[in-house]
């Protein structure tokens, strides 16, 4: 029987963790899940005591130290996974009730790899425009923040994520699943949160973006990429 090893990346998520961790013991079938990993980059806010006094009966949630940086952590949270089935997932992005049934029907029609639709908890124009592209199939509407599911044989194939990169980790990671054909969007929306839009500005932010994939496409290498967004966004 295929289960599904949650794994999710953390930081300073005092705000998120808890209501995530309610959110997927509440919408999900325990006999689906392995158990939920989460990798903590270093956290010095209440999160890592709302994961100490968080109570589960059915699930197990274990705590790592990491390194920081999301493709190590997410690394990190694969190594001590045991299900079959990867699933990372951003602290402050929530998916779609029985989000586990939905992987595994997907992975049982050898859709080994895949990601949810996407919606941001904002009402501005651009930021719906945004989360209606991510229903299309296109590599240019993907990103992290839907979340992404992955066999974990797939994932030891590809050789995880690529850690020189601190930002782009996951668009890195689904490009080379989308050469081998293996990525389908499951058309269920994942809401996630619009924070880094609203301290930084949508347009302002939105360009910064926008800059950062033109620099791959032509060739940016993982450290320039980093320096831009540390310049820019950090």
């Amino acid at each position: 029987m295929s289960k599904i090893s949650i794994i999710i990346p953390m930081l300073n998520e005092a705000d998120h963790i808890g209501n995530l961790l309610t959110h997927l013991l509440d919408n999900s079938y325990k006999e689906n899940i392995a158990e939920i990993i989460i990798a903590d980059g270093g956290s010095t806010d209440e999160s890592l005591d709302i994961i100490s006094k968080f109570k589960s009966e059915s699930v197990k949630i274990n705590l790592h130290n990491s390194s920081k940086g999301r493709a190590k952590q997410m690394n990190l949270g694969a190594k001590y996974a045991t299900g079959s089935i990867l699933y990372f997932l951003h602290a402050d992005s929530f998916p779609p009730k029985n989000f586990d049934t939905l992987i595994i029907n997907e992975i049982k029609k050898d859709n080994n790899a895949g990601c949810f639709r996407m919606k941001f908890n904002s009402n501005h124009l651009w930021l719906k425009l945004a989360g209606q592209l991510t229903r299309l199939s296109w590599k240019a509407c993907r990103g992290g923040d839907q979340s992404q599911f992955i066999t974990t044989t797939l994932f030891n194939e590809i050789g995880g994520y690529n850690e020189d990169f601190t930002i782009y980790e996951d668009n890195d990671l689904i490009a080379k699943l989308y050469d081998r054909k293996q990525f389908v969007v499951i058309q269920k929306w994942l809401t996630t949160s619009a924070r880094c839009y609203c301290k930084n500005g949508v347009w302002k932010l939105q360009y910064y973006y926008w800059r950062i994939h033109l620099k791959k496409w032509m060739g940016a290498d993982a450290g320039e990429l980093n320096r831009y967004y540390k310049k820019h966004v950090c």
